[in-house]
């Protein structure tokens, strides 16, 4: 994998080069393992944590990294390289801990800190629970089935949730539901992992990223105290562009932090994919040929084609952290687009790869059939294609429509 020269020899744990390429190597060991059991990679957030990594994004104010998106970038790609699954759930919790820890966050004090604290402590992992069987994604709109009842000096909960990435791991859930008022409420609810109530249902068994452990939970009549009711509004008011303008460009960070994230994960699922057939061109050598299939024009070509596409990832994911971090979050078109552009790119270096390879990238003894089934999950993650290029499509004949 390529990462920057350091600048100085004494650098902190993100910054370390080499701590960073022996952190990928481990986990990429096992990273086989992993795919072909789906457990939970428990050995290697004891590593992160080790290290301070699992609270790198958490504000130094409460004894985290305090780190920006081309940091947390840096670090993301080391550790998808190697195993792709735990870097999904290290990028949830990392991007819990983002919107938790800005200065203008909703969430109230003694949580944010309990929450920051827990992880910087003991490496707590925290996730939010969104996506229902009858609502599917929140983001396409519509009210959670989960619903939250006060009684008496707590609230309880019930509800059925799927794809809770990392549930094995978590100490925290951050559950989207509403209120039973006759005009409900709608909100964040923090649930401890632990809480009475709980049940998790073992039903991932996905074509990829399978030790991200993203199963079903439900919830019956789960008690918590009043005051974990994070953010509760008016349905309404949840749109992205409901809300003062600090709620927005809030939004808006979000969602930066979140493509860059995700694009950097299937980046480096696909970069990994590239180096593994470099390997393989340079090596494998048919009798009929009698020189390695890396001295073919063909081969050439289209592993130029692969360094291209690479390339052009590296230059948008780079060009928008440096955007995010000077405080110039991008649109939620702009942030849609980057998603679109550098997921497909990905894919399609990882496909280049075993059209090259042939039989040998398909078989189950060489890791490149495993990149490409978990590059192929980067379609999944919000905003989908669709949404994406509907959104710029219409912003483009909107523009083009006006006086």
């Amino acid at each position: 994998m390529s990462s920057q020269v350091l600048r100085r020899p004494s650098a902190p744990p993100h910054e370390d080069e080499a701590l960073l390429a022996r952190l990928s190597d481990r986990f990429a060991q096992t990273a086989a393992d992993h795919d072909r059991s789906g457990a939970f990679p428990r050995d290697n957030f004891r590593a992160l944590h080790a290290q301070g990594l699992v609270a790198l994004v958490a504000p130094a104010a409460y004894g985290g990294g305090g780190a920006s998106l081309e940091a947390a970038r840096r670090v993301l790609a080391a550790v998808a390289y190697g195993e792709p699954a735990t870097a999904l759930i290290l990028t949830m919790t990392w991007l819990q801990h983002h919107a938790i820890g800005r200065t203008d966050s909703r969430w109230p004090g003694p949580l944010r800190e309990r929450v920051l604290r827990d992880a910087v402590a003991d490496g707590a992992l925290i996730n939010a629970l969104r996506v229902e069987p009858a609502l599917g994604s929140p983001a396409r709109g519509g009210l959670p089935a989960t619903t939250v009842r006060r009684d008496g000096d707590r609230w309880k909960l019930d509800g059925h949730k799927l794809y809770t990435t990392g549930i094995e791991g978590l100490s925290w859930l951050s559950v989207w539901g509403r209120t039973d008022d006759p005009e409900p409420r709608v909100g964040v609810f923090l649930v401890p992992r632990d809480a009475p109530g709980i049940r998790v249902v073992a039903s991932w068994d996905h074509l990829g990223l399978r030790a991200s452990g993203s199963h079903e939970v439900i919830f019956e009549d789960v008690a918590i105290p009043l005051d974990h009711a994070v953010d509760l509004r008016a349905p309404a008011e949840w749109a992205p562009d409901a809300g003062s303008q600090t709620d927005i460009d809030a939004h808006a960070t979000q969602q930066a932090w979140t493509v860059v994230l995700l694009g950097t994960l299937y980046d480096a699922v696909a970069r990994a994919a590239r180096d593994w057939l470099l390997g393989f061109l340079n090596h494998r050598a048919p009798s009929g040929l009698g020189a390695a299939l890396a001295s073919l024009p063909r081969v050439q070509e289209s592993v130029g084609e692969i360094e291209a596409l690479l390339r052009s990832n590296r230059v948008l994911l780079d060009a928008a952290a440096a955007e995010v971090d000077a405080g110039h979050a991008p649109s939620a078109t702009a942030s849609g687009l980057l998603k679109y552009s550098v997921t497909n790119q990905a894919i399609r270096a990882v496909e280049l790869a075993l059209q090259l390879s042939g039989n040998h990238g398909l078989a189950r003894q060489n890791p490149l059939e495993r990149h490409y089934r978990d590059v192929l999950c980067s379609r999944i993650h919000t905003p989908q294609n669709d949404a994406i290029l509907v959104a710029a499509g219409k912003g483009a004949l909107a523009a083009a429509a006006a006086p």
